[in-house]
Formats: C-alpha cells, structure tokens, sequence
C-alpha cells in the first residue's frame, strides 16, 4: 500500500442496481467521479476553486474499465485512487475493491480545459504541483494493486 492513495468507501444502493440487485455497470463510472472529486477536495483543491479562480475545469478524455467481479445490493466498496502521471493531462487508475477483491479498475485520461472556450489548456498550480508530488505509479496500463 502506498501513502498517495486515496480510498472513498460507498454503498451499493438500490439506485445503484439492476433488478437483479447487481451494481450496473454504469455506476462505477459514478463511483469514480465521485471519488475523483474528494480525492482532489481532501488535498485542498476542490474542483469549484479551479473553475472559480482559473477560469478552467477537467473533462474525461478517456475512461477504460475492466470488471472483474459485480458489486451488489448493500456492499460497502472502496474505490481507491492513484495519480499516474500529471502533465499536459492526468492519468489515474481507479480500483473498486470489496475488501480483499477487487471488482474493477479504470484507466482514466482527463484533460484540462478553458470554462469558456473549453479549448485544452495546462493544470494550473497549485493543482498540477500537488498532483505531480502524489504521482505513485509508472505508466502502465489497467494495474493490479492491493487496495
């Protein structure tokens, strides 16, 4: 386990669900938004500061998911978040674990972008620095860390 990992846990909620009780495979695109989000708050840089005092805001360029294993009804995930590289955009593995299993993972690609324009623009401090010294893993493709 490494320091720069953020971990959200969550509930599976009926929401969450198909008839079958089984988490939709959309909702894990969610459950990485989420955790995202308060990754970034928890560092003090919450996205509303970026559109706020920047001008600019980040977009999914690419999300690539693999699942393992299905989430269901009333499990409590943890979806843990590693910077793998910080430059002109961000690439991060997201893993959904439940417990010692891990259900899912996510290459995610987002990119900066102009709130007007919406034209790429850099990460503006401190949000690139911030994120560059949590850089945990080499660039690699979908990983297989413990959560």
């Amino acid at each position: 386990m490494d320091d720069f990992a953020h971990r959200l846990n969550i509930r599976v909620y009926y929401e969450d669900t198909d008839a079958g009780g089984v988490a939709y495979h959309a909702t894990y695109l969610r459950w990485a938004e989420r955790a995202r989000t308060e990754s970034l708050r928890d560092m003090g840089l919450p996205h509303s500061d970026m559109q706020r005092l920047h001008g600019c805001f980040m977009v999914v360029r690419r999300v690539a998911v693999e699942y393992a294993r299905p989430a269901r009804l009333d499990d409590e995930v943890t979806v843990v978040t590693r910077i793998r590289r910080a430059s002109a955009s961000l690439l991060l593995l997201q893993e959904v674990w439940k417990g010692e299993e891990r259900l899912a993972w996510l290459d995610v690609t987002l990119a900066c972008v102009d709130a007007v324009s919406l034209a790429p623009r850099r990460l503006p401090e401190p949000w690139l620095g911030a994120l560059r010294a949590r850089t945990v893993l080499p660039e690699t493709t979908l990983g297989g860390l413990a959560p």
